[in-house]
């Protein structure tokens, strides 16, 4: 066997294989007899069919599979002794000849091999990437503290509705002429004003009394949100999305959650007794745990803004026409327009893999098993705490996060989320933290 490979350019590779017979020959004859040995045909005892009648038989597909074997071998081993960094996989090269598969035929397989781009680590503190510590603005402050006070709060019924009220109503779909109509939708059910969009519906909703009767266009309230129509309506979202009818509005009661009095009973019931006794110190107290909250807000978009600015200082050229051909091999329901649209999020993000691997290669970082199985646990942790109103004991979760990680997929995932996040540690290790403070409200602002 001969393997030879053709340097198209620095990222386009076509391998040559060339098989005789002495190549494929030894383990062909090895599985026709092993074939004889099980083979169920009739006039012929199992286990006693001659190998001359399953060569002629089967040889042909006994060739192919014998030849496929030792081609994916071949050229396997053939990357690894040639250390050859490709992407994707080697594909077919449409040039190749078509065979007649026969037990003496000599063949050539040539494959096309999109090579990885050469490239250097630099990294160093001439790198500064924006770093922010998020401060609470007043309007977040004030907007935390009301919902507090409201969840502490008593619910009144006033006669009167404002803004801020829920409306307890019934709904009943109307036809066109605005009659009742015919097998029509009824729920009773909430409306809460302060979610309705449209401002002229909204209007229409503030200052009605419990008996009061209006109709009501539940898609312009709601912008056309499906979730929300079919959850007010209690019908299927499809059926949501789909509704053109208006509907009668009949108030039943007019509900309103009013805040709790910044009392010293509040605070205790917040934070527990006399450890907070003025306002001052609640707002203090609200201030720093929202800005604690906002630790991690700052750190995923810390990571954000560096993995840009990587793709963007190693804009490496890749072998797009090859990948192209590869991720329609690999995904036979990708459209050429999904290809287009999506190609070239799928080429920054292998970018970032290439320079992340590289880090991990040159630094010698290593990622224990130990490390995965922490990572696993604690997002098994979070995710059974919103399921289970039960604390689950270490040893239960340990459990847990050795069968998740039996998964293939899962196991792999979890390696490549703790490979990135040792990668980010290293990197800001390495690069300047432009430390920036910024008020909350602005950090929803930047692009």
């Amino acid at each position: 066997m001969n393997i030879t490979e053709e340097k198209i350019d620095n990222l386009n590779s076509l391998v040559k294989i060339n098989i005789k017979p002495e190549d494929y020959l030894p383990s062909v004859e090895k599985a026709i007899k092993a074939q004889a040995k099980k083979a169920k045909l009739p006039g012929f005892r199992e286990g006693l069919v001659p190998v001359s009648h399953i060569k002629k038989v089967y040889g042909k597909s006994i060739l192919v599979d014998q030849v496929n074997t030792l081609l994916n071998d071949s050229i396997k081993q053939y990357i690894t002794d040639s250390k050859l960094s490709i992407l994707g996989q080697p594909l077919p090269h449409p040039d190749t000849e078509k065979h007649n598969w026969d037990l003496s035929d000599e063949f050539e397989f040539k494959y096309e091999v999109g090579l990885a781009p050469s490239f250097e680590l630099d990294f160093s503190k001439a790198d500064a990437i924006p770093y922010y510590t998020i401060k609470i603005d007043p309007e977040t402050l004030e907007s935390r503290i009301k919902n507090i006070r409201k969840s502490y709060g008593k619910m009144t019924n006033p006669e009167v509705s404002s803004d801020n009220d829920v409306l307890y109503a019934e709904l009943t779909q109307l036809s066109a002429d605005g009659s009742v109509f015919e097998d029509a939708i009824r729920a009773t059910t909430s409306v809460r004003i302060d979610l309705v969009s449209d401002e002229e519906v909204k209007k229409s909703l503030i200052g009605l009394k419990v008996g009061d009767v209006i109709e009501f266009d539940i898609q312009k309230a709601f912008n056309h949100d499906s979730f929300q129509v079919s959850k007010i309506l209690k019908i299927d979202e499809v059926d949501a999305k789909d509704l053109t009818s208006n509907f009668q509005l009949t108030v039943k009661n007019v509900n309103r959650l009013d805040e709790s009095d910044l009392n010293q009973e509040f605070f205790d019931k917040v934070f527990g007794e006399g450890i907070v006794t003025t306002e001052e110190q609640f707002r203090e107290k609200i201030t720093g745990e929202l800005e604690s909250m906002m630790v991690q807000n700052s750190e995923t978009r810390f990571q954000g803004d560096l993995a840009k600015y990587v793709i963007a200082k190693y804009a490496m050229q890749l072998p797009d026409e090859f990948l192209m051909r590869w991720l329609k091999v690999t995904n036979k329901d990708l459209s050429d327009e999904d290809l287009q649209k999506g190609y070239d999020d799928f080429a920054n993000n292998l970018r970032w893999t290439l320079v992340a691997d590289k880090v991990v290669k040159e630094n010698k970082i290593e990622i224990k098993y130990e490390d995965v199985f922490e990572s696993a646990k604690i997002k098994l942790g979070a995710q059974l705490s919103m399921y289970s109103p039960q604390a689950v004991t270490d040893e239960t979760l340990s459990d847990y996060t050795v069968q998740f990680l039996q998964n293939q997929e899962s196991a792999s995932k979890s390696f490549d989320e703790v490979k990135t996040q040792k990668v980010f540690e290293y990197l800001k290790s390495v690069i300047t933290l432009d430390r920036q403070e910024i008020e909350y409200n602005k950090f929803l602002l930047l692009d």
